[in-house]
């Protein structure tokens, strides 16, 4: 059976004996046929013009056919010369072939129409010239979606001054764009098109610019290569960023192959981009929870040291077991002792939980996850994120959601959910230097393996209802420029006994909002304005409000 070869070599006709292009050539068992013979040989024996020589009155024996090797008899064999011949089985099916080929190349230019620089695939023969597709191989790494600004990164650093990067456009978007799909220009090929970013925030001035897809033709030395950058699909949704780089065959190839790829993987391991930020993963609107492609950057507002108003005694706990634990923490690793620990912020709502948490995310180096109830379901790439940017702290708000005792739950996804947060903790390394914060209203209602078990929850911490003097701090705190008299707020501070501090901070807004519509330039709170305050949150909002507020115990007489 004859073929064609794609080879950019040279190689002798067995028939004319000329030096050809390969592949130009068709190749049987035993030798190649040029264009030319095949043409020749053809109108020949189709014209019985056959060079038969004169053999006598016995006819001559059969003839052997250089190129399948096959006996053909005289009368169906085109011998140019006495040591080069061709049977017309071969020519008949080597015309079949170059005729193909030269169909199949005339449709590709009619597709192209008259603007070829257009398609990937010319663009990449182009720049691979001499070499065929035989002679390059392909290297892909799949990389997280949340690793894609530090992946852009690195490949505009890595081949900044050695390449031409254009943008690329695939009528189909529902699956990875390879290069393998780049060359394949029989239908609907990928076209050039021009660079195409979007804009992430990554909590900096500025948005990152990032790549929808790129192609990099570039060289080092003499060594040829092309990258490419796509989003990697799989079943038309987005599962992370895919890099495929092609080299020629050969140890150099690999080499950089090698050197790429660690340059790349160093770089993303690194994750300078997100690295000391508060966090929290997009969702898209899925059954399964999948991440949408992006990490959400949280623009906290800046809680200092003086914002939190806790006990004494609470205070000194959550510096022990948060500040002066991470100030040792090198210290108790050199010790062999494990650097990861589990904190558990307990209380009625209200009480600071989450505030102080907002104080907490200011750790210097250390980067926030914050993890709601409905996310669990992604407690595992979580994980991977704190890992990967440690040292992390990892928020769970409301974990009784999740974390109820074994015996209040529904179903078996609930207990899935339960044992797979569990898991997460336990299967962190012992110098894995995270801190997990856990919050619930109802530490009561937990599950014991984890709230009870140590290596999980090291130290439960109680935000209580803020007593005399926290009430008094807090008025402080939320009048933000508003003059409140001393006997006036010493007055609020009885009268708002047992009361939530988030009660506290909406009792001064709406005292605020009091005096502003006594006077529009009120620079300072009247009884009338507390007054009114109090009646609207307590009575005129009915007793919801007055939970909802936090405000079990207030006396609006």
């Amino acid at each position: 059976m004859l073929k064609m070869s794609v080879r950019d070599e040279k190689e002798r006709c067995a028939v004319c004996d000329r030096e050809e292009p390969t592949r130009d050539l068709v190749h049987g068992a035993r030798g190649a046929i040029c264009r030319a013979c095949v043409n020749e040989g053809v109108a020949s024996t189709l014209h019985s013009t056959v060079n038969v020589r004169d053999g006598g009155s016995t006819p001559r024996s059969f003839i052997q056919c250089r190129i399948c090797g096959l006996p053909t008899a005289p009368q169906a064999i085109y011998e140019p010369n006495a040591a080069h011949s061709a049977c017309v089985r071969c020519l008949t099916e080597a015309y079949a072939l170059l005729t193909q080929a030269q169909e199949l190349a005339t449709r590709r230019r009619l597709s192209f129409g008259e603007n070829e620089d257009r398609y990937a695939a010319t663009l990449l023969s182009r720049h691979f010239e001499g070499l065929g597709e035989n002679d390059l191989v392909t290297t892909s790494r799949t990389f997280p979606i949340y690793l894609r600004v530090d992946l852009q990164r690195v490949l505009e650093r890595l081949l900044a001054g050695k390449a031409r990067n254009v943008g690329l456009h695939a009528r189909h978007n529902y699956e990875t764009l390879t290069y393998a799909s780049l060359i394949d220009a029989r239908r609907d090929p990928v076209l050039i098109a021009p660079l195409s970013y979007e804009d992430v925030d990554v909590g900096e001035a500025q948005p990152a610019r990032c790549l929808r897809s790129g192609l990099w033709l570039a060289e080092q030395g003499q060594l040829r290569f092309a990258v490419l950058l796509t989003a990697a699909h799989q079943h038309g949704r987005g599962k992370g960023w895919h890099v495929e780089l092609c080299v020629p065959a050969g140890t150099a190839g690999e080499a950089l192959v090698r050197e790429f790829f660690s340059t790349i993987e160093a770089a993303t391991e690194a994750s300078t981009s997100y690295r000391g930020k508060v966090l929290s993963l997009e969702c898209e609107p899925h059954h399964d929870g999948a991440t949408a492609g992006m990490l959400l950057v949280h623009h906290l507002s800046t809680v200092d040291r003086d914002s939190i108003i806790l006990p004494e005694k609470t205070l000194r706990l959550l510096e022990r077991n948060v500040f002066q634990f991470v100030a040792h923490r090198k210290r108790l690793e050199n010790a062999g002792m494990s650097v990861k620990k589990g904190l558990l912020f307990y209380g009625p709502p209200g009480t600071g939980k989450t505030h102080t948490i907002r104080y907490l995310s200011r750790i210097p180096e250390h980067t926030t996850l914050l993890v709601t109830a409905e996310q669990v379901t992604l407690i595992a790439e979580y994980m991977a994120l704190a890992r990967l940017l440690s040292p992390a702290i990892v928020v769970i708000e409301d974990v009784d959601l999740i974390a109820r005792d074994r015996s209040e739950l529904q179903s078996a996804a609930q207990e899935s959910l339960l044992n797979r947060l569990l898991n997460e903790m336990d299967g962190l390394r012992e110098n894995s230097e995270i801190l997990f914060i856990l919050t619930t209203n109802r530490p009561e209602a937990l599950e014991a393996a984890l709230a009870g078990r140590p290596g999980r929850i090291d130290q439960a911490i109680e935000f209580p209802l803020p007593d005399d003097a926290g009430r008094e701090r807090l008025l402080e705190l939320y009048r933000h420029g508003l003059v409140l008299p001393k006997a006036l707020a010493a007055k609020l501070v009885k009268r708002t006994e047992g009361v939530s501090a988030a009660f506290i901070k909406e009792l001064m807004r709406r005292s605020a909002q009091f005096a502003f519509e006594r006077r529009a330039k009120a620079t300072s709170l009247v009884e009338a304005d507390t007054e009114n305050a109090l009646r609207e949150l307590l009575f005129e909002g009915g007793s919801l409000n007055a939970v909802l507020l936090g405000a079990h115990a207030a006396r609006a007489d």
